[in-house]
């Protein structure tokens, strides 16, 4: 048993010890091993199944995971590290008692245009690359 365990993981199919006992992992392994090699499905660990394992030269397929895909809904409730910074220069600079939440609300709204007012900018009330500009230059910082 060990010897086809040892056979199976050289080969890529089994990621267990090899301790000679038959068990879960390894029978899955036999399974997975005789569908690669297109053999017929017996998961009987004998010497049958070693004598075919020393001369296969099948390997198991490596399992790659899929791509990372960004979850559109979760970065739309996330706070925005740039709508926090840009809500901190304007509390800290009296545009309003803002609190650095991460989202663009009625507060927020109030103070980029009141910063726009004074500014002579037109009025939006919201983010914007100008905004973000004259903001840095006042602060002397980026925002980010």
């Amino acid at each position: 048993m060990a010897e086809i365990q040892r056979e199976l993981a050289k080969r890529g199919f089994y990621d267990g010890p090899a301790d000679g006992v038959y068990g879960p992992k390894t029978d899955s392994a036999i399974r997975d091993f005789e569908q690669a090699a297109g053999l017929r499905p017996s998961a009987q660990p004998n010497d049958v199944l070693l004598q075919t394992l020393q001369r296969s030269a099948v390997k198991a397929k490596p399992v790659v995971a899929p791509p990372a895909r960004p979850d559109p809904i979760a970065e739309l409730l996330s706070p925005n590290r740039r709508v926090i910074a840009i809500q901190r220069a304007l509390a800290d600079f009296g545009y309003g008692q803002i609190k650095p939440t991460g989202f663009i609300g009625p507060e927020t709204k109030a103070a980029i245009e009141r910063f726009e007012r004074e500014r002579q900018l037109p009025l939006t009330g919201q983010l914007s690359e100008r905004l973000t500009r004259e903001l840095t230059a006042m602060t002397g910082r980026p925002l980010e």
